[in-house]
């Protein structure tokens, strides 16, 4: 059997990194993707100096909202196989929602954001799946469960009804396709200077738990999954939310 590959979207940093880390301590020849490509080649010289495998970790910049970015990531790829597709590019965006035309660009933006870029990253890779065995992961948010997060928590959610839809297409060719759901992650980009210590202390009491999660516990729930005992497992959301939100 050849190299194992997996492709990491929103690798550059937090839980993208955490996710590329992981694979490629299992094994797996990892392709960060991002924006940024100064974040992105100095997150893959740590994990490769960190995991001693100096030619497991490549990156790739592009725009995932824009498919002619996608050309980059295929030449990335090249002929091989893709074992596991991750899809973790997003986050909130901010905007002006004072006006139709504000809210219209704010909801866009996040669509984009959020849902367009793994629609587009797994439909350009997606002849490239290994059959039988391949994997596409989604990474959501708990805000697509319990709402909070506007545009945000819309663009999560409508994650989950792809996903649905793209497991019932792949299940015959023995392709998963899974969603996980964090809950509170620190020590990520994701709130930048938005967090106060009130905000962490409230979010970390929500949780059954006591504690906030890490980048470490998403990445270790999306090991399970690229796994191949999870190879019945498919169309699910999995909650890593240390309890704040039960089961549904």
């Amino acid at each position: 059997m050849d190299s194992r590959v997996a492709v990491v979207s929103g690798g550059g940093t937090g839980i993208g990194t955490a996710v590329a880390e992981a694979l490629v301590r299992d094994g797996y020849d990892v392709l960060i993707v991002g924006r940024r490509a100064d974040v992105l080649s100095a997150a893959a010289e740590r994990i490769s100096a960190e995991c001693g495998r100096d030619d497991r970790v490549s990156a790739v910049a592009a725009d995932l909202t824009d498919p002619e970015q996608l050309d980059s990531v295929l030449a990335a790829v090249g002929d091989r196989q893709v074992d596991v597709v991750v899809n973790n590019a997003g986050g909130y965006l901010g905007g002006d929602t004072g006006t139709l035309v504000g809210t219209a660009a704010h909801w866009r933006a996040n669509l984009d954001a959020n849902v367009l870029t793994a629609v587009l990253l797994t439909e350009a890779l997606r002849p490239a799946l290994r059959r039988p065995g391949g994997r596409v992961i989604l990474i959501s948010s708990i805000a697509a469960q319990r709402g909070g997060g506007g545009a945000y928590s819309a663009a999560k959610a409508a994650l989950h009804g792809w996903a649905y839809d793209l497991a019932a297409q792949l299940g015959p060719e023995q392709i998963t396709v899974n969603v996980v759901s964090p809950g509170y992650v620190a020590e990520t980009e994701f709130f930048g200077d938005r967090m106060t210590a009130e905000g962490h202390a409230k979010r970390v009491a929500a949780t059954l738990v006591g504690r906030a999660g890490l980048p470490g516990d998403i990445a270790e729930a999306v090991r399970y999954l690229a796994s191949p005992g999870a190879g019945y497992v498919t169309g699910q959301v999995l909650g890593v939310n240390g309890g704040s939100v039960l089961g549904r």
